[in-house]
């Protein structure tokens, strides 16, 4: 699996995972939704469920399981601040169209 952390994303990751020891990993991956078919999920992962996998990137559990594992191949997450505003960024080569908002995207 080819996904990158940016370093920005990385520090943001190790905080959530150091706030939270008991979690397996960061969970990443897609969910239905929006109006252009995707949207990303980033969140803390309890634990392993079936279907998982789990990637050391940069030393960090990431996991992310078999139905998003195409659509996010390849997936650079960064994270960045624009005034009040703080989020993960995805820049997805799998991605051929997204949203007006940005929310979600779409896949050919």
């Amino acid at each position: 699996m080819n996904i990158t952390i940016t370093p920005a994303a990385s520090e943001r990751m190790r905080h959530f995972l150091a706030s939270t020891p008991a979690a397996a990993g960061v969970r990443f991956g897609v969910k239905r939704t929006g109006c252009s078919g995707f949207a990303y999920v980033v969140d803390l992962a309890e634990a392993m469920e079936d279907g998982d996998q789990l990637v050391q990137v940069d030393g960090l559990p990431l996991i992310v399981n078999d139905k998003s594992l195409a659509l996010v191949q390849g997936t650079v997450i960064d994270f960045q601040r624009q005034g009040l505003n703080a989020s993960f960024v995805f820049h997805n080569p799998n991605a051929t169209g997204e949203c007006g908002c940005g929310e979600s995207f779409t896949v050919s």
